[in-house]
C-alpha cells in the first residue's frame, strides 16, 4: 500500500464513523495548541463523529484533561480522553504485578499512583519497577539508568509511556520507552502500557464503526492502527520531523519502521 498525501480531512472523514486522534504531536506541541488541528475536531464534532484522543501520557486522564484545559482546549472536546497511565493504574490497583514498586521517573508523575503511594518503596525491596519516565535531574544521562537497573532485571519493569522521545516545542526529551529498551536490553522484562499495544484500543473501539487512526509516531500511532487493522493518517510534523521533509522519502520511512499508512499530512488540517 502506498502512502498518500492528504491536502485536506474534509475529503475523506464522511468514509469513517470514529476517529482515534493522538494528543501530543498532533492536538498540541507540549506548550501550545495546533489550532489547525483543534479546527478539523471541531468540524468532526459539528458532523457527529465519533472522537477518542488516545494519549501515551504516564498521568491519569484526569490530569492530561486539566493540562489541556491550561492550553485552551475547549470543554467539548475533552468527553472522550483516554492515557496510558489510565490504563497501567487500573492494572496496579489490581496488584497484577505484585505489592510494592519502585518509581522510576520525575516527581511530577506522583499522581499516577497516588491512591497506591503507601506501596512505593526501594529498588532492593519491591516487586516491580514503575517506570513513567526520566528523573529530572538524570534527563539526558542514559548511562544512569543502565547503571541503576542492571543488578534488578528480574524484576518486571512496567512501562507507562513506550515513547521514546517526545517534542516540547523545540526541545526533545526521553520518555519512558526509552528506559524500557534500556532494561529489555539488559535481559529484563518489559509490560507496556499504551500504544501500539492492543489492550489501550479496547475501550476506544466499537464493532459497528470504521475507526481513522491519526497521530505523528511511526512506532506508536501508526504501527498500533496496523496491530488493530485501522486505517491511519501520519502527521509528519510531530515526532519524525527531521526525517519527513522529503515527500520522496515517505514510503522508505515507513518501511524502515514496519509500519504502513494509508495519508500523511504535515499537520492536522480540515
Amino acid at each position: 500500500m502506498k502512502i498518500k498525501k492528504l491536502d485536506h480531512l474534509s475529503s475523506i472523514f464522511h468514509e469513517y464513523d470514529a476517529f482515534i486522534i493522538d494528543l501530543w504531536g498532533v492536538m498540541h506541541n507540549g506548550v501550545s495548541l495546533n489550532n489547525s488541528a483543534v479546527k478539523a475536531v471541531s468540524e468532526l464534532q459539528s458532523n457527529g463523529k465519533r472522537i477518542v484522543f488516545l494519549s501515551n501520557a504516564p498521568r491519569p486522564t484526569k490530569k492530561v484533561v486539566e493540562f489541556l484545559k491550561k492550553m485552551k482546549m475547549e470543554d467539548r472536546f475533552l468527553k472522550n480522553v483516554l492515557t496510558s497511565g489510565e490504563a497501567a493504574i487500573n492494572s496496579l490497583k489490581k496488584n497484577k504485578f505484585g505489592l510494592k514498586f519502585y518509581h522510576l521517573g520525575p516527581k511530577r508523575d506522583d499522581s499516577l499512583f497516588s491512591d497506591i503511594k503507601t506501596n512505593k518503596t526501594t529498588l532492593d525491596k519491591c516487586d516491580f519497577i514503575l517506570c513513567t519516565g526520566l528523573f529530572d535531574e538524570e534527563s539526558e544521562n542514559l548511562q544512569f539508568y543502565n547503571d541503576l537497573l542492571k543488578n534488578f532485571t528480574k524484576k518486571k519493569l512496567v512501562c507507562t509511556n513506550p515513547d521514546l522521545i517526545v517534542h516540547r516545542g523545540g526541545e526533545e526529551e526521553y520518555c519512558a520507552g526509552k528506559i524500557a529498551e534500556i532494561f529489555k536490553s539488559l535481559g529484563g522484562k518489559v509490560v507496556y502500557f499504551g500504544k501500539p499495544h492492543k489492550e489501550v484500543y479496547i475501550s476506544c473501539l466499537k464493532s459497528d464503526q470504521k475507526t481513522l487512526v491519526i497521530g505523528d509516531n511511526l512506532k506508536t500511532d501508526i504501527k498500533g492502527a496496523n496491530n488493530m487493522n485501522l486505517d491511519s493518517i501520519f502527521i509528519t510534523s510531530g515526532v519524525h520531523k527531521s526525517k519527513t521533509i522529503d515527500e520522496k522519502l515517505m514510503d522508505k520511512l515507513l518501511a524502515e519502521h514496519n509500519v504502513t499508512a494509508n495519508y500523511f499530512q504535515k499537520e492536522l488540517t480540515w
